[in-house]
């Protein structure tokens, strides 16, 4: 579970989960990121809760040293960045 409670953004207070999946090739590749929580961020597949790695820096740009800490830091980030702050949001407790 990942927690953010934002001061003037639409996620302040709110719990979302999400997972992250680390596969064979892991760390040389970076994990798959999926919101199991419905959000509304630019860089997340609005169908399936996938994190797009193409719209998702740190994922893109992925290397070996990043930890599974630096992603839901970033995700933080992002969470809180303009273009995404003010996004309407699905109602609380609504899932992929």
């Amino acid at each position: 579970h990942f927690c953010f409670f934002g001061f003037q953004t639409v996620h302040e207070g709110r719990i979302y989960q999400l997972k992250l999946f680390c596969d064979k090739d892991y760390p040389e590749k970076p994990p798959s990121v999926r919101f199991h929580s419905r959000i509304n961020m630019a860089c997340v597949n609005h169908d399936t809760g996938l994190v797009d790695s193409k719209k998702f820096g740190l994922l893109a740009n992925w290397r070996r040293e990043y930890t599974m800490e630096d992603i839901l830091t970033q995700l933080k980030k992002e969470m809180a960045a303009s273009h995404n702050r003010k996004l309407v949001q699905p109602p609380e407790g609504t899932y992929f």
